[in-house]
């Protein structure tokens, strides 16, 4: 299959993982990124900022750019202003043959509506009045909100490819999230978490700034998997990295459950443990430091389904079923 892949320059961890997967399911010699995407193809970034980035591509794009000229399917990789323009701009070239699909990576929960947060109110109407979408997928796809028929299920995923070569050799902190308060419900969980377990050393603490995080890249990453219970909480959107980072490095998560449509979501106290909120966190968190055990057996099924469900080759050969 030959794909025509409209990417923004601006980050989106959705369009990135899908491409990764699209590469290493397809080819990149069969895919044409447009604009060429240099955080693709250069290592320019350092994660999360990479999670597209597959080395060895950058000659196989630039041929791939200037000799594919037929596509099976063009892909909307991002709900970004610049790929609607450029999406807006092609629609006459697009021949009624080739499928359209637009990957709604956002955080809102209606399609498309990303586009009316960055005050761009006017580019999804005008594409769906020139080339309607075929297929559209969408991460936010808020359990029981009725959908149009041509909408699925897309959340986020891994790249097995990004975890850091070294992990620590032993767990060296209790609990803890290293999150901004991008919602409330963030908010009451580090108020509850406040002076409990090893929380205050460790930076679990109110009013961190992303911009101040000392734990960045793949330091990050090892940082988590130096924890023996690490929480998540829904920011402006359900779906976070942490969510699938977590049990891709083998590390117990203790998580709000989603609001959104996840196909072979993890499995409550089989692959990770979900809390009702805030107020149940404390209970929880001291129950499962108690059962070392049961805790790491839980966190290692995460990291078996999480490769066998969800890897950016996965979310890629979901798209291309779709098609």
């Amino acid at each position: 299959m030959k794909l025509l892949y409209l990417s923004s320059r601006g980050v989106d961890y959705l369009q990135d993982l899908t491409f990764s997967g699209l590469c290493k399911t397809v080819g990149i010699e069969n895919i044409c990124v447009v604009p060429w995407n240099p955080n693709f193809f250069l290592p320019r970034r350092s994660y999360p900022k990479n999670l597209g980035y597959i080395p060895g591509n950058l000659l196989s794009s630039l041929r791939s750019r200037y000799f594919l000229k037929q596509f099976d399917a063009v892909v909307v990789a991002a709900a970004k202003p610049d790929c609607f323009l450029l999406y807006n701009e092609l629609v006459p070239s697009i021949s009624g043959s080739m499928k359209t699909i637009f990957i709604d990576g956002g955080d809102r929960e209606q399609v498309s509506g990303d586009l009316d947060r960055m005050d761009d109110h006017t580019s999804f109407a005008r594409a769906m009045d020139l080339r309607p979408f075929d297929i559209i997928l969408k991460r936010e796809m808020t359990a029981g909100t009725e959908y149009a028929k041509n909408v699925f299920p897309f959340p986020f995923c891994w790249n097995f490819d990004k975890l850091p070569s070294v992990l620590p050799a032993a767990k060296k902190y209790d609990v803890s999230f290293w999150a901004v308060e991008s919602h409330p419900v963030r908010t009451e969980a580090l108020t509850v978490l406040q002076n409990k377990f090893d929380c205050t050393a460790n930076g679990t603490v109110l009013q961190q700034k992303f911009k101040t995080y000392k734990r960045k890249g793949e330091f990050y990453l090892q940082e988590l998997a130096a924890c023996r219970i690490v929480l998540n909480f829904r920011g402006v959107g359900w779906d976070t990295l942490r969510y699938w980072e977590v049990p891709s490095l083998s590390t117990f998560l203790i998580s709000q459950r989603p609001g959104i449509v996840i196909p072979n979501n993890y499995e409550h106290e089989k692959s990770i443990v979900f809390c009702d909120g805030p107020g149940d966190l404390i209970e929880r968190c001291d129950y499962y430091l108690r059962l070392e055990t049961r805790r790491e057996a839980i966190a290692a099924q995460a990291y078996l389904h999480t490769q066998a469900h969800h890897t950016d080759v996965h979310r890629a050969k979901q798209l291309l079923s779709y098609i």
